[in-house]
């Protein structure tokens, strides 16, 4: 049994349920703590409260070498952490490698926005001079989810650091173990005790975050139910600042003239990578009514039919692993029937339970004629198809969701591109790229219900500080005015 506290620099065991989490390829146990409840919480975010100065004070040089260090005690544990990655979520292992390697560049990109975004100048004025500076807002609660565990609250957390903030960090109670080598990491930085405490658990546990007293800010990647849930709870609180990431109905919008094997690349690696457990993952396609739509679908087809669909650890290296739970593959049946039942018509059926419940070889299915269809993100390799006659339908189509994360256009004429990026609404908006194609160098977030306006990535160190804007005078002077003496 391990412990699910981490404050003040120690792992203690927490006064809640028990938890367990799972190889989602096996069903195996391979982690197993005590959660935190409710006075445990409120422990970590005193000790990050407490924390909290002392490491505000430090200067910006302090706090990117310790960064630096902490990337370096990253790298040395480069291969445990990917493995950890893959254990966690079930993802093939050059997935888990790459998160490995993007969690090490997190660093680098985070201090470069850093310097940026949340930098210090100053400009003479006739009464002496402007500055601006920037300051931590305090506390930060991260929550972070199961697909990626690792990378996607190390974006947070990395970025709330080097603006001088404290962390008291929540992982999934479906992929913890990653958590457990971040903080190994940054002890062998040497972060000082109670700026990053990490609290373990289910709902529960997130819920006892949230609501206590201290917290200055929620830093949240998860789904849109929890994050309108999250904004709901902190409604009439302008004090703390939220910054949500929800997730995505993505569309693709793959067009004429382009290779059909090419198109069909595209397509798959948007759908289907990473079991379709990314937010940004194609989750509509829309194509071209006629023989040459009809072509890039049964290349699609091929291309699902002869997929390695596997455990990361398996004989033959997979191009996709598990869900994560068979609860989630399940969904993907439910799905399909509820579907069928508003007119849709099955393009290849999703494959189920093979080789473990948890495992789904991938579906499409054309909705062209379906009635109300959810607009909801499906968290699974399973693709809408829309056949439409005209490109400006296919803009239409694409537009017709209330997400707005990210959209692509598949098509090798670049008036189609234009065309594309000045009417599609999305944040992350590619051509001739996969829409999962995000850049850490660049912002990641949209409108709608992918978020409440505060993107991530690079943009990270937006919302981890406030700008102070200041005028400086070296002596105080008379202030001559018309009517006063």
């Amino acid at each position: 049994m391990n412990n699910g506290v981490y404050v003040n620099g120690d792992w203690r065991p927490g006064h809640g349920p028990a938890f367990q989490s799972y190889d989602p390829a096996t069903g195996a146990i391979i982690f197993e703590a005590t959660s935190a409840d409710n006075a445990d919480v409120i422990r970590t975010v005193i000790a990050a409260r407490k924390a909290f100065p002392k490491w505000a004070a430090k200067t910006r040089a302090e706090r990117i070498a310790l960064i630096k260090r902490y990337a370096e005690a990253l790298k040395a544990r480069e291969a445990e952490i990917a493995e950890a990655i893959c254990r966690d979520t079930g993802k093939p292992l050059w997935e888990g490698k790459a998160e490995a390697a993007t969690m090490i560049g997190k660093a680098a990109l985070s201090i470069r926005a850093y310097n940026e975004r949340t930098g210090e100048r100053s400009e003479d004025a006739v009464f002496g001079r402007l500055s601006l500076a920037h300051k931590p807002w305090g506390v930060m609660a991260v929550l972070g989810p199961f697909n990626f565990p690792g990378h996607l609250p190390n974006g947070h957390i990395v970025p709330a650091l080097l603006a001088g903030n404290t962390v008291v960090f929540k992982p999934s109670e479906l992929a913890p173990l990653v958590s457990t080598l971040m903080i190994k990491a940054f002890e062998e930085a040497e972060l000082p005790e109670g700026v990053v405490n990490i609290v373990m658990g289910a709902r529960e546990t997130g819920a006892y975050l949230l609501a206590a007293t201290g917290i200055d800010g929620v830093l949240f990647t998860g789904s849109a139910t929890t994050g309108i849930a999250i904004h709901r709870q902190f409604g009439g609180r302008p004090e703390v600042i939220l910054a949500l990431e929800m997730g995505g109905n993505n569309a693709l919008i793959v067009w004429h003239p382009c290779g059909v094997e090419e198109a069909a690349d595209q397509i798959v690696h948007s759908a289907f990578i990473t079991a379709g457990q990314r937010c940004s993952c194609a989750r509509r396609l829309i194509l071209p009514k006629g023989d040459w739509g009809d072509a890039v679908l049964a290349s699609v087809v091929a291309r699902i039919k002869t997929m390695v669909v596997g455990p990361w650890n398996g004989p033959k290296e997979p191009f996709i692993g598990p869900l994560i739970s068979p609860t989630q593959a399940a969904r993907v049946r439910s799905t399909m029937v509820e579907l069928l039942a508003r007119g849709a018509v099955s393009i290849i059926d999703p494959v189920i339970g093979s080789p473990g419940p948890a495992f789904v070889r991938p579906g499409m299915m054309d909705v062209t004629n379906a009635t109300d269809i959810p607009d909801e993100e499906l968290f699974a390799p399973f693709l809408q198809v829309t056949r439409v006659a005209t490109f400006e339908k296919a803009l239409q189509v694409a537009n017709d969701t209330r997400f707005g994360l990210s959209g692509g256009l598949v098509c090798d004429d670049p008036a189609r591109w234009d065309e594309a990026q000045n009417t599609l609404r999305a944040g992350v908006l590619n051509w001739n790229r996969p829409t999962t194609g995000a850049s850490g160098a660049m912002p990641f977030g949209g409108p709608g219900l992918s978020g409440d306006g505060r993107p991530s990535a690079y943009y990270a160190a937006d919302y981890c500080a406030w700008p102070v804007a200041r005028q400086e005078a070296d002596k105080a002077t008379r202030l001559p005015a018309p009517g006063l003496n």
